[in-house]
């Protein structure tokens, strides 16, 4: 007959090693993204972030638009003033930035803060 007798298999142990093996390629490929893709975009956002806290007044900046320009004032905490060309100011957010092409140095007035903190830090020896 071309009907063939179907014998059930013998269900397997809790065998917790098993389990952990058919997992393995899903972990390894999860560790393999976290360290080409996750980790290296998140230390691009840290140095980002870093860049743009460190804008002043002065500094020749790319826009994410592609507006070269200098930081004429910073406005606030999350708004700048930029020249594009003489006479012509353009509010930016300062999140759109995506290039800062020179930095200028800090102004008198910061070096003297800068120096005094310095000078008033306790040395460690």
């Amino acid at each position: 007959m071309f009907i063939s007798t179907a014998y059930a298999q013998a269900a397997g142990g809790g065998d917790g090693a098993g389990a952990l093996m058919q997992f393995a390629p899903l972990i390894l490929i999860f560790v393999v993204f976290y360290f080409l893709l996750i980790r290296p975009q998140q230390k691009k956002q840290k140095e980002h972030k870093a860049m743009l806290e460190a804008i002043r007044r002065g500094d020749k900046i790319v826009t994410a638009g592609g507006l070269i320009g200098t930081v004429a004032k910073v406005v606030g905490d999350d708004e700048l003033s930029v020249e594009i060309a003489d006479g012509v100011k353009v509010k930016v957010a300062r999140g759109m930035v995506s290039t800062v092409l020179s930095k200028t140095e800090p102004a008198k007035s910061d070096a003297k803060e800068d120096k005094e903190e310095k000078e008033e830090e306790p040395k460690k020896d």
